[in-house]
């Protein structure tokens, strides 16, 4: 029709656009990125975080929001014009407004459906159109993490497509022309049940009994040989069948080409399934999850609506079941027609996850299908179900996944259904195929979890022990399980103060035993067990380190040092450790573990180390970490001070990639993102035996803490610094202790324990023969002096630094002192000589390049020239 004109947007291949059947310029692959990543929720908004982290992965750059505004801003004038698609901005993120059969991976998966739905002959045509829409692997040349897991969902479900199809076209009696394609399929899935059974009973139909027990006999073998076990059921019993010479496996084409025979339907009488566990007793907090979940189920029942599915995620023991079950008893009324619950058993610390065909078949018996007209393959069972499912409005709860593909094979297909998801991993799968929506639920404040043991404790008792109270939700770090724990052993002792929990709890190499129930589904030990070994090598190994790490966060090139793998690897099980919810990623390349996490995650290093006599591969990682902290301190500090003494640095160890700064701004933004980690490094390197290490990062810390005057942890690290030097026996970090001691204290005032620790390390240094040292501390012995108003002892202090400067050719130390000289002689009243001083001071410091120090002689010679009256040139200074 005139003036209607069409867009397509492809993603089964290259992402590209379509306007009226030509290809439109939508930008370069990342601007195409972003157009994807909204194409995959188009009519839902995508906020802006979630898009970053789909475009770019844990590879973002600095500005990233900015970046994706450009491109947002680009793709909305490629796409301006005819109305129909349109970008909108919305609270937080985009929407891209657009038809949803416009994009190819929506297509596919609503003609999928409707094949599923349809008749063969109608089926056959559908899941044909289906299939042509790929063109290739989906989101082509792109690697981002996201796309990466939303391409293997989107790939295992085209192949469920291809094998339906299959189905679809063997019982339409078209063997003969799949013969090819099954045969080629089964060499590249060898092991696949499925696969086999089609080609045998293509082989059978075409007249080649031989060639079907052939087929048959194989993959009996393969699966004896690689996986130890038989084939299953549906595939012993087709073997049977064609020894048998069943005559209906002869089935000719027209009687499966007409029109199917109606699903078997319910038994009368059958109750409506009830089948949620009951709710729980009490449950505090979590309202934004819960309005959202509001939110999200509000299409459910609406004939032109999506299905409802909303996955809830978060790590062991942080109430995801909970917060389900609780949901769901509250909106019992807008699920008339029953509610099925199926523990998937994803993370069970005895059991195996259950598979699809064992939950499909219990959810038959559930809507009342009789025994006898359930089908044999379990494609078609799940087939059944979808089609007993359509228009019911019906909450469907799959609790514990295991992951995306678990979850996905039970999904009903109706609108008039909602499906709500728990599981300890992230199913972005789910998301990306099946629109669901994510939540993600964290540890509970301190008022919700005050909240929480007053409802096991009584609200008296845990008003009446305010000390001891805080200390076990200090312990316990939010996370519900354990909360419970306390809970409970609050309440099998109620005569016992709160208090004697919280000493048992207080002792971190205990704390996992003190949260123990006897009770494998209320432990948390266990709970953390089972997450963790569900992670692969790699994963698992990083976790374990992980638990070493001082500090409340870690950042990605410290772990990288700390595993000494490449980043690729280190990326890699970073994901998967987000994905398992047992680290979470803080802020872009900044990772943290949960307090009891941590804890865990120590106790597995320290008894797999032992357990594999490998304690020297945990003392290198740690010693890695702490090379990792000198060596990028010892850099941040040099850009902070280019003209501070460096000293020489013990060799890092192999696998340490210091981060690379690029400048003075770089750098203190490294010192004070680390701030806190570099602290607690230094007692990791004490416990850990690396006196030397110790005095090193004290060194290089130095200069960050006296740029921004933290003066306490200036002192707290000088002084471990030089518990360490004396431990060590070595005089020349012992002399640099007491000076850096001598100048934090005379920075806050304490004079007399400044002074006493310059003139230690004047001792020191005269000892050692270091006249730069004894320079130095002369002049921070003129500092006290001039503190205390002598000032003439501060210049005799000045002018002897100023002598062995000179002697060891210092030129940085020559230039201060020189400044201080002319300061103090204006101080006291010989004005011109401190002129001399002050312009040599200028134009040794201009020539060394030191313009802070240059700024510094500028002032003292204009205090010169103004106290003699020499106000012209006291304004040109």
């Amino acid at each position: 029709m005139e003036g209607v004109h069409v867009w397509e947007f492809r993603m089964l291949g290259t992402i590209e656009a379509l306007f009226d059947g030509r290809r439109a310029e939508v930008g370069h692959l990342r601007q195409r990125c972003v157009l994807a990543a909204l194409l995959v929720d188009v009519n839902r908004a995508v906020p802006v975080e979630e898009l970053v982290v789909r475009v770019w992965g844990d590879r973002a750059p600095q500005r990233a929001k900015g970046t994706l505004y450009g491109y947002v801003s680009r793709l909305r004038g490629a796409l301006s014009g005819p109305p129909g698609v349109s970008i909108v901005r919305q609270p937080g993120g985009y929407l891209l407004e657009a038809d949803p059969l416009s994009v190819d991976v929506h297509r596919f998966g609503d003609l999928v459906e409707a094949a599923r739905a349809a008749d063969d002959e109608r089926a056959s045509a559908l899941m044909r159109q289906a299939l042509e829409l790929w063109r290739g692997e989906p989101f082509a040349a792109v690697e981002t993490p996201w796309f990466h897991d939303l391409r293997h969902v989107l790939e295992r479900t085209r192949f469920a497509a291809e094998l339906d199809g299959t189905d679809i076209r063997l019982r339409c009696g078209e063997h003969g022309e799949l013969l090819p394609t099954l045969t080629a399929r089964a060499e590249e899935h060898p092991l696949d049940e499925r696969v086999a059974a089609q080609l045998v009973l293509a082989l059978y139909r075409s007249g080649r009994p031989a060639d079907a027990l052939t087929g048959y006999h194989g993959i009996r073998r393969r699966l004896a040989e690689e996986l130890g076990v038989d084939p299953g059921a549906p595939l012993q019993r087709l073997h049977q069948r064609i020894l048998n010479g069943d005559p209906e496996l002869d089935l000719p084409a027209p009687a499966r080409s007409a029109a199917p025979s109606p699903a078997p339907l319910p038994r009368s009488n059958v109750p409506t399934p009830r089948q949620l566990p009951a709710a729980p007793r009490w449950f505090i907090g979590r309202h934004r999850q819960l309005a959202e979940l509001d939110r999200a189920l509000d299409a459910a029942g609406e004939p032109d609506g999506s299905m409802a599915v909303s996955v809830i995620g978060g790590g062991s023991g942080i109430g995801k079941t909970r917060l389900v079950l609780h949901w769901a008893h509250r909106n019992l009324d807008r699920f008339p027609d029953g509610q099925l619950y199926v523990d998937l058993r994803g993370f069970d610390p005895v059991e195996k996850p259950v598979a699809p065909a064992v939950v499909v078949r219990g959810f038959l018996d559930a809507l009342g299908v009789d025994s006898g007209s359930v089908p044999l393959d379990t494609q078609a069972q799940l087939g059944l179900y979808r089609s007993l499912m359509q228009g019911r409005r019906m909450l469907i709860v799959l609790d514990n996944a295991a992951n995306a593909e678990q979850a996905a094979a039970l999904l009903p297909g109706s609108a008039s259904c909602a499906v709500l998801v728990t599981s300890r991993r992230q199913l972005a799968g789910l998301a990306g195929a099946h629109g669901a929506r994510l939540l993600t639920l964290d540890v509970l404040n301190d008022a919700e979890g005050r909240d929480l043991l007053a409802h096991y404790a009584g609200p008296d008792r845990v008003a009446g022990e305010p000390t001891a109270v805080a200390a076990l939700l200090a312990h316990c770090a939010g996370l519900p399980l354990a909360l419970s724990v306390v809970g409970a052993r609050a309440t099998i002792h109620p005569d016992f103060p709160l208090a004697v929990l919280a000493e048992e709890l207080a002792d971190e190499s205990a704390r996992l035993d003190a949260l123990g129930a006897g009770d494998l589904t209320a432990d948390v030990r266990a709970a953390f067990t089972v997450s963790y070994r569900d992670l692969n090598s790699g994963a698992a190994e990083m976790f374990r380190l992980l638990g070493l790490a001082p500090g409340p966060e870690t950042g990605r090139s410290a772990i990288g040092s700390l595993v000494a793998r490449p980043a690729a690897a280190v990326r890699a099980a970073l994901q998967e450790l987000e994905n398992a919810h047992l680290l979470q990623q803080t802020a872009p390349g900044r990772y943290r573990l949960h307090d009891l996490l941590r804890l865990y995650a120590a106790e597995r290093a320290r008894e797999e180390s032992a357990s594999h006599e490998e304690h020297g591969s945990v003392d290198e990682a740690v010693g890695r970490l702490v090379d990792f902290s000198i060596h990028t301190a010892h850099t941040a500090a040099g850009l902070l001070d280019p003209h501070r003494d460096s000293v020489q640095l013990t060799d890092a160890r192999a696998g340490v990639v210091p981060e690379a700064l690029a400048d003075h701004e770089a750098a203190l933004a490294w010192f004070t993102r680390e701030h806190a980690v570099l602290s607690a490094t230094i007692d990791l390197a004490v416990r850990a035996g690396h006196d030397l290490r110790v005095c090193e990062l004290a060194w290089a810390l130095e200069t960050f803490f006296d740029y921004r005057g933290h003066w306490h942890d200036w002192a707290a690290s000088q002084r471990v610094a030089l518990e360490a030097a004396e431990r060590l026996g070595d005089l020349s970090w012992q002399a640099s202790a007491h000076r850096s001691l001598g100048g934090v204290h005379t920075q806050t005032g304490l004079l007399d324990e400044g002074e006493a620790h310059f003139r230690r390390a004047l001792d020191l240094y005269t000892v050692l023969g270091d006249e730069n040292g004894q320079a130095h501390t002369h002049r921070g012995l003129g500092w006290v002096c001039t503190q205390r108003d002598h000032q003439q002892d501060a210049l005799d202090h000045t002018v002897q630094a100023l002598a062995r400067y000179r002697r060891t050719g210092h030129r940085i130390g020559q230039a201060r002192a020189l400044n201080n000289a002319g300061w103090l002689h204006s101080a006291l009243g010989d004005h011109h000589t401190a002129l001399h001083y002050c312009v040599q001071a200028v134009e040794l410091n201009r020539d060394i390049g030191d313009r802070h120090g240059e700024a510094g002689a500028w002032d003292s010679l204009g205090c010169a020239h103004h106290h003699l009256a020499q106000y012209g040139d006291a304004l040109d200074c």
